[in-house]
């Protein structure tokens, strides 16, 4: 992968010694140059793709969990609020087994390689007719689904009562046109991707959840928590729609309806999303299995949804913003025959995945219960709901670098241009992983549910890890294990550190000194006063382990040369 760079002006051979010339843009002010980088026309290189994705999926995370606060704070566990969870199920299905759930995965794809062989009108042509027959189709199917809903609802969910699935079935047919939106959006997504231009990738998700927000703060006494479906229907046009639309037409893209059944670009799309299609891959069905088993437990399909939407939050700054930023570069890279360099930055951007993800989840794991309680205790949530939102939580971060990891392992799957591999691996391990899901629930009710996803997740990315070393795409002994090792090590002293002074001497000092154990002020004060002990010790083991990281972040903070 490359970085963009600056060339300063030279200095030519004068008879009398002159200055360089001063380079335009190193020229200017930083934060001119910082907006500049923010321009929806800017191409961005692989670093500064990824640390605007970060940045805005860091942004999108604080308002996602704002928006899981809002939904809590409403209703709580309660039957809206697991209607409300169970009723996105049923968009994602359609979403995933229509259109593979990843439009601007293969759309990027095939886009790289028009515009790499200057076909860039047959590419924009390709588009037109796989988006007149893909919105035929998805329109169809989001029609049948309407009428079909309540028999779904009853099959998905038959631990639900008659009034929390007759809800779910209304909320669920406000969602359904959300797969539209996403797929176009999508499409003429790609079309921005290709040009390494993110910085409208970095907004779209942000609409979306204010969508919900908004939806609720307008409509809510209305028309309920319907208010939050409407509001995240309109969030999903509004952003990853619209917006895309807009910046794809702006860079030149011109769609026209239009069915061409032999056309090239179709039949390639069909190709690789076929196997997206047919095959089930537990990233995504994990959800969907355990909102099956969980509603049959009055309010552990909210409890664990909320668990895993702040587990999400941290994870998708790694993971996600990394993956997509990547993928562009990833499928150049494999366009044009640079199997080595293609290797080695995959496996790199694994190697980082990995240790910052061990670093992050041991932290959240030592400061979870304060966490949960800060952040969503209030409203109808109380603290015995936080109590089990907490526990889920921390086992969802067990697995916290094996989900960042499998994120980057699929994109080099796809960046190649073999979506079939990915997709027979995934079904297969979402199928042995079933039973597993069915067993633990039965012995261990949610908590059992939350095992068997870190069981499932391990299982998965293994299996892509190995898959790719076998092929000669991306070698297992290129990841760098010394420097995951110190990583693994400082988040485990920081991280035990942290629980000791704060779970069992704050336990046994507010016992011998009749203090409360919790409280909004409490939980600040150990969260501010637990992320720097943690820090410091991570830290700290990093330094005298021989670690990199620390040298690397303060380099890029500006404090060090």
């Amino acid at each position: 992968m490359t970085e963009e760079t600056s060339t300063g002006g030279a200095t030519h051979a004068q008879p009398a010694p002159q200055a360089a010339e001063p380079n335009p843009r190193t020229a200017e002010p930083k934060w001119k140059q910082a907006l500049g980088v923010l321009r929806p026309s800017h191409a961005h290189s692989a670093f500064a793709a990824t640390a605007l994705l970060m940045a805005s999926t860091l942004l999108s995370g604080l308002i996602g969990l704002v928006r899981t606060k809002y939904i809590a704070w409403l209703f709580g566990s309660g039957m809206e609020a697991d209607a409300l969870t169970a009723a996105f199920i049923l968009p994602d299905m359609i979403a995933y087994f229509l259109v593979g759930g990843a439009a601007s995965i293969t759309f990027v794809t095939i886009l790289t390689r028009y515009r790499d062989s200057g076909r860039e009108a047959e590419g924009n042509r390709s588009l037109s007719v796989i988006l007149t027959t893909m919105l035929l189709v998805l329109g169809a199917a989001i029609l049948i689904a309407e009428f079909l809903t309540p028999y779904y609802v009853h099959w998905q969910f038959k631990g639900f009562d008659a009034e929390k699935a007759a809800l779910c079935v209304r909320l669920t047919r406000i969602l359904l046109p959300g797969p539209l939106f996403f797929f176009a959006g999508g499409v003429f997504g790609s079309v921005l991707l290709v040009r390494k231009q993110f910085s409208v990738q970095a907004v779209t998700p942000l609409i979306y959840n204010l969508g919900t927000i908004f939806g609720g703060l307008l409509l809510v006494h209305r028309i309920g928590v319907s208010s939050l479906a409407v509001g995240t229907t309109a969030g999903a046009f509004l952003g990853p729609f619209l917006l895309n639309a807009i910046f794809a037409r702006r860079a030149g893209t011109r769609y026209w309806p239009l069915l061409d059944w032999k056309d090239e670009g179709l039949r390639e799309w069909v190709r690789l999303s076929l196997p997206l299609i047919a095959g089930v891959s537990l990233v995504t069905a994990d959800s969907w299995i355990i909102a099956h088993f969980a509603s049959a437990t009055g309010g552990a399909v909210s409890l664990m949804n909320y668990a895993k939407r702040l587990f999400t939050a941290p994870m998708s700054v790694l993971a996600q913003a990394a993956g997509v930023a990547s993928m562009p570069f990833f499928a150049s890279l494999w366009t044009k025959g640079k199997c080595y360099e293609f290797a080695v930055g995959v496996a790199d951007s694994v190697s980082r995945i990995i240790a910052l993800s061990l670093l992050l989840s041991s932290g959240l794991i030592a400061l979870a219960g304060p966490l949960v309680d800060l952040i969503f205790v209030g409203g109808r949530f109380s603290r015995t709901d936080g109590r089990a939102f907490a526990a889920y939580f921390v086992l969802f971060c067990l697995t916290m670098f094996l989900w960042s990891a499998q994120s980057i392992y699929a994109r080099a799957f796809y960046a190649a241009g073999n979506t079939m591999v990915p997709m027979v691996a995934g079904t297969i391990v979402t199928l042995v992983s079933l039973p597993v899901y069915a067993g633990l629930y039965h012995e261990m009710c949610a908590t059992g549910l939350a095992i068997a996803s870190d069981i499932g997740i391990t299982l998965q990315t293994i299996t892509l890890a190995v898959l790719l070393h076998q092929r000669h795409m991306v070698s297992l002994a290129s990841l760098d294990f010394a420097e995951m090792g110190r990583c693994l090590l400082a988040g485990s002293a920081g991280g035990g550190v942290v629980w000791v002074v704060f779970t069992v001497l704050w336990a046994w000092a507010a016992h011998v000194f009749h203090l409360p154990l919790a409280s909004r002020w409490i939980d600040l004060g150990i969260l501010v006063v637990g992320s720097a002990l943690w820090l410091a010790v991570a830290a700290w083991v990093l330094e005298r382990s021989g670690s990199a990281l620390p040298r690397v972040a303060r380099k890029r903070l500006g404090f060090a040369r």
